[in-house]
């Protein structure tokens, strides 16, 4: 897998909404810099570098290092939305479209670790209204799982006392993969986005019957 389709998630077509060519090099540059030093030990000059440009190439598509990071976070958190909004519209019991959910989420975590890093733990370095719309998409990325879980309680799947606090530990779980996973580890990402499903179908308490349904998904 190339740099560019491991900072994408693993795509086939990577950060193919971002056009033009030297703009999507010097994003993906930038996904690496920051993954790799932290935004603020980045310079636009190393940014640059990775991309193969001049410093003053990259203003021509960027006004700011902020607004480098204000698109990675944005596109990768509307990914992340898109990927619970598909699993939480599937048809299915609630214990199989929330394990559909943690499973793709995580395998979007682990497979594109370098921008996940980056998208899920860079917020701080946005400035205020920057960050208000990611903090929006991320309240949308919360309502998708909290409702497949209340939707699983109200039809006495789950049992879980306190819904915002399991929806908060379960999107923790999925977001802290990106910390830890090594591609040359022993497990892939759909190893562990299955290991991660059945863990959280335990979490809410998912009837061990009710779960054989999303098990035979995998």
């Amino acid at each position: 897998m190339s740099t560019a389709q491991e900072t994408a998630g693993g795509e086939l077509q990577p950060w193919a909404e971002v056009t033009p060519d030297a703009a999507r090099r010097l994003l993906v540059a930038a996904v690496e810099a920051f993954a790799e030093r932290g935004y603020h030990a980045t310079t636009t000059r190393d940014i640059a570098g990775r991309a193969g440009m001049s410093p003053a190439a990259l203003y021509i598509h960027y006004k700011t290092k902020e607004e480098l990071l204000h698109r990675i976070s944005r596109i990768g958190h509307e990914k992340a939305l898109d990927i619970l909004r598909t699993a939480g519209g599937r048809a299915g019991s609630p214990a199989e479209r929330l394990a559909d959910a943690v499973s793709s989420f995580v395998r979007w975590h682990a497979g594109g670790r370098t921008t996940a890093r980056v998208v899920q733990y860079e917020l701080d370095s946005l400035g205020a209204d920057a960050r208000a719309e990611i903090i929006a998409l991320r309240r949308q990325v919360d309502a998708e799982v909290r409702a497949i879980i209340e939707d699983g309680v109200a039809a006495g799947d789950f049992d879980v006392p306190d819904v915002p606090g399991t929806t908060l530990a379960v999107l923790s779980l999925c977001i802290d993969v990106a910390r830890w996973f090594n591609v040359d580890g022993p497990r892939t990402p759909e190893m562990v986005g299955d290991l991660y499903a059945d863990l959280v179908l335990r979490m809410v308490g998912a009837d061990r019957r009710k779960r054989s349904g999303a098990d035979g998904q995998k």
